[in-house]
């Protein structure tokens, strides 16, 4: 049975495989690890946070180098404004060798790679991480992304939803293609497998045609736990029916409660059960030995690195929309809005929580670091108090934690903050269970036959 929400908090870290963090300017921190193209940085990381009993370790990813504002990629590359992304699956798989428990979650996009491709990916990493895999589905945001792909533009915003829904029917028959109990190993015999128990798909929709099966056995979870992000209204309601968790970006606890709650609706209203989907708001926790340390942390590693060049180049690429064109004095009016095709909510998100009129100005500042959400500073147990307040008020399930610089953010939030949690009784000291599913309480769902 699914475990009981308010039970204790999911804790998620928010990786990139790259120069920085979620934070444009965390590669200038003096105390960032500088050696992100090597895999045993990112082993390292993986360790902190298994020490920390994370649940999940997650890579975002996008397809394209930032080139859309002023029509380059120049700025991205002069301020490093995440100009590398490695390939996830050797990160991933680095990370599943040097850990245990933790859970490793990863982005592939739906748009641009074939089902059949994500779903033997994630059934290996599944197989080989001893079933601690997760997928984030991404329907991917930019023209960028589409021209490294062959494609002139991207597809609509409704329309990559559309392809989207289809793709992950097809990869979750893809990974049940395989019964259970399919591989025989009957040597005496000369029997490996079962035919009649690894069933072809046959599938022709309107995006994919996969004749399957997949040449993966069924993944031990079954079929791999669904990280979704959408803060439009379609994004949100692909959440409701596919995620089992999701991932927010919400600035402060009262608007955090509201989209909590309508969330779950759209959840109860897709004949889910509600209470086994964890809703995790974005988070940085700055934590200290003291509350003036965490303090001048925050003042020097948040607002003094990032160059506003390198916001507005990530901004013009998540929104799929050339800023360059507009003083930073413009109004960001509902007609700019909606000539936005990447992350609509993004901005929508922002406008309507600032007062008086949002300029561009006002959305670089807010977009700095691509996090919406709160910070959480202080000491440890200023920082567990904080976010035992949003936990127990209902407006999360858990966090998604962001860093500031690696691996330091990570080391001080469980060396400080973690303790104090587990003091709390909302956060667990050791793991319960051997796969993801288990440790966040999910059932291993039955075969679509």
């Amino acid at each position: 049975m699914a475990a009981k929400r308010d039970d204790q908090m999911t804790l998620v870290a928010f990786m990139q495989a790259s120069n920085v963090t979620v934070y444009s300017g965390s590669w200038r921190c003096p105390s960032s690890a500088a050696d992100y193209l090597d895999l045993r940085y990112y082993q390292r990381v993986a360790r902190v946070l298994e020490e920390g009993t994370f649940d999940l370790m997650f890579f975002d990813d996008r397809l394209a180098m930032p080139s859309i504002y002023g029509g380059s990629s120049a700025d991205a590359v002069r301020y490093g404004a995440r100009p590398i992304k490695l390939d996830l699956t050797a990160v991933l798989g680095a990370a599943a060798a040097a850990t245990t428990h933790l859970g490793l979650g990863a982005t592939y996009s739906t748009t641009y790679y074939p089902p059949f491709h994500v779903a033997r990916s994630f059934a290996t990493l599944d197989h080989l991480s001893g079933g601690r895999a997760a997928w984030n589905v991404v329907t991917s945001v930019n023209d960028a992304e589409a021209r490294n792909f062959g494609v002139e533009q991207h597809l609509a915003h409704d329309e990559r939803y559309d392809r989207a829904e289809e793709f992950i029917e097809v990869v979750a028959r893809l990974w049940d293609s395989w019964e259970d109990d399919a591989i025989v190993g009957d040597r005496e015999a000369g029997i490996f497998a079962d035919p009649d128990r690894v069933h072809e798909l046959d599938h022709h929709g309107r995006y994919f045609n996969v004749q399957g099966p997949l040449t993966v056995p069924r993944p031990p979870q079954g079929r791999l736990p669904i990280i979704q992000a959408g803060q439009s209204g379609r994004g949100r309601q692909f959440a409701a029916k596919w995620a089992d968790l999701i991932f927010t970006g919400d600035p402060t606890r009262e608007i955090a409660v509201d989209h909590y709650n309508d969330q779950k609706q759209l959840i109860t209203a897709s004949g889910r059960d509600a209470d086994a989907v964890r809703i995790l708001p974005m988070v940085y926790t700055i934590v200290g030995e003291t509350e003036s340390i965490a303090k001048e942390k925050e003042e020097i590693f948040l607002d003094q690195l990032v160059d506003p060049r390198a916001s507005l180049a990530l901004l013009s690429e998540v929104t799929n929309y050339d800023f360059s064109g507009h003083s930073l004095d413009d109004e960001v009016t509902d007609e700019l809005i909606d000539s936005v095709s990447g992350i609509r909510g993004l901005v929508q998100g922002v406008k309507k929580h600032v007062e008086g009129k949002l300029t561009l100005r006002t959305l670089a500042k807010h977009r700095a670091t691509l996090l919406q959400g709160p910070r959480f500073v202080g000491t440890g147990a200023q920082v567990a108090e904080q976010m035992q307040d949003w936990f127990e008020t209902r407006s999360c399930d858990g966090f998604v934690i962001a860093a500031t610089h690696l691996p330091g953010a990570f080391e001080d939030f469980v060396r400080l903050a973690v303790p104090e949690l587990r003091k709390r009784g909302i956060f667990r000291s050791e793991y319960q269970g051997k796969t993801l599913r288990e440790n966040l309480g999910l059932e291993r769902p039955a075969r679509i036959a």
